[in-house]
């Protein structure tokens, strides 16, 4: 069995601040580090003990794409986040002004989607019963 696990995701936003706030607001995550970046850039580490999502901007406004990712080579389709009680974030994250779509249950779990205001898609999942 491998001890690996993932870290982190490095995502490229337009107002790392509000990213974080977003993330706490919707999974509770905190800040563990803010700082100068590449290219004279801004990151804000938001997550938990042991994961989190790098959310950085450069030093100019980032260009959007109207690209689909799942069409993009490379491109990042989705991140996934497993919370416990999936009704409460999604009113959590209905109550912010998003959308959610693409419901599902399955097993071992259900799930559903939303983009935040980068476009970025989060599936939130839960295996609670």
């Amino acid at each position: 069995m491998s001890s690996a696990f993932l870290e982190h995701v490095n995502v490229t936003v337009s107002d790392p601040e509000a990213t974080a706030k977003r993330l706490d607001d919707w999974f509770g995550w905190k800040i563990r580090w803010k700082g100068a970046s590449l290219g004279g850039g801004t990151t804000y580490h938001i997550g938990n003990d042991t994961s989190y999502i790098a959310a950085y901007r450069p030093a100019d406004a980032p260009q959007r794409s109207n690209a689909v990712s799942y069409h993009t080579h490379g491109g990042l389709n989705h991140v996934a986040v497993v919370v416990e009680d999936i009704d409460a974030t999604e009113q959590r994250i209905k109550a912010g002004g998003y959308k959610t779509h693409n419901h599902g249950d399955y097993e071992p779990g259900r799930r559903f989607y939303f983009d935040d205001d980068d476009g970025i898609e989060f599936e939130v999942v839960s295996y609670a019963d």
